[in-house]
């Protein structure tokens, strides 16, 4: 069986728990903390290393784990002249949720 390297950018809020449900169905990860995307907020790419029957088991763990939520930022203020007032309304935005890749490993090795 194949060896397949799993990629999941997941929010921060959503990394630890999304560990902990890998470790207790027996799968490794690692966790490397990442800044990104449109908000420029704290993500978590978590890479995960399986043979490839093992996918769809992996990828249900994600989805149970990491979760949509609606945030409010404002947004950049417009550039303007001096003394003008910029008062911006809050937009609504979805966050969170996975983004994952499932990617083909050559070699596996473990010391």
């Amino acid at each position: 069986m194949a060896t397949k390297l799993v990629v999941s950018i997941v929010h921060s809020d959503d990394a630890d728990p999304l560990i902990s449900a890998l470790r207790d169905a027996g799968f490794s990860s690692t966790k490397i903390s990442t800044t990104g995307g449109f908000l420029r907020e704290g993500n978590a790419s978590i890479l995960i290393g399986t043979e490839g029957d093992k996918i769809p088991a992996v990828l249900e763990i994600i989805k149970r784990n990491c979760h949509t939520r609606t945030q409010y930022v404002n947004p950049l203020p417009p550039v303007m002249e001096p003394g003008e007032l910029y008062m911006p309304n809050p937009v609504e935005v979805q966050v969170g949720g996975a983004v994952i890749f499932v990617l083909d490993v050559e070699q596996l090795i473990r010391y």
